[in-house]
């Protein structure tokens, strides 16, 4: 453990800027929202921000042997939530989903599908199967 000497003044957690935190808790509520529906879907919810050293995935859900990498999206309209689902991003997912099954063994042999989950203000969400594979 490193020491302080008596001239440095201890650290003092910096809060995050009020924007950051208005988006985090809208992307959380968006996240619940997707679950949700994926339960009435008959989803079984696996994991919420999953994390690894190579990216996060929002949610992990499984119906019989699929497993599913879901990304949810939040914007003011479904078609920007859509378009802001990009390449680099769709890449992180699919990293992550591998660190995911490295993990998780059982896994292994169930399918595979990359989902996203578009949530907008005074809409349901819309459920995108199959939105991109992992030879993107």
């Amino acid at each position: 453990m490193a020491r302080r000497t008596r001239h440095e003044p201890p650290a003092v957690p910096v809060a995050p800027r009020p924007e950051r935190q208005v988006a985090f808790a809208l992307g959380l509520s968006a996240e619940s929202r997707a679950a949700a529906l994926l339960i009435a879907k008959g989803y079984r919810i696996v994991a919420r921000r999953y994390r690894s050293p190579v990216g996060e995935i929002d949610i992990v859900a499984r119906r019989r042997k699929t497993l599913i990498f879901v990304e949810v999206k939040a914007r003011e309209r479904l078609d920007d939530a859509a378009e802001a689902v990009i390449v680099r991003q769709q890449r992180r997912i699919i990293a992550a989903a591998e660190a995911w099954l490295a993990s998780h063994p059982d896994d292994v042999n169930c399918d595979i599908r990359f989902d996203v989950m578009l949530v907008a203000p005074k809409s349901l969400p819309r459920h995108i199967v199959a939105a991109f594979d992992a030879s993107n």
